[in-house]
């Protein structure tokens, strides 16, 4: 298995935005939590639903994201 199959995006789960396989935690809160200063441990320990590749998988998603970003030259 991949680690972005791990994440899915449904229309009836949270307005259709990633979300952690089999959960409602959207990619963007865990990597909000992360990016405030909470460690993967610390993550992990409030979200005993979630393991170590479901972070994994999330960092995976929003390298994909910045992949695909197109930039655009200023005028």
């Amino acid at each position: 298995m991949s680690l972005l199959d791990r994440i899915s995006v449904d229309p009836a789960v949270r307005f259709g935005k990633p979300c952690i396989r089999g959960t409602r935690l959207t990619v963007g809160d865990v990597l909000g939590y992360l990016a405030s200063g909470m460690t993967e441990t610390q993550v992990l320990a409030d979200f005993p639903q979630l393991t170590r590749e479901d972070l994994l998988a999330c960092y995976a998603f929003a390298a994909e994201r910045e992949r695909r970003l197109m930039s655009v030259p200023a005028a």
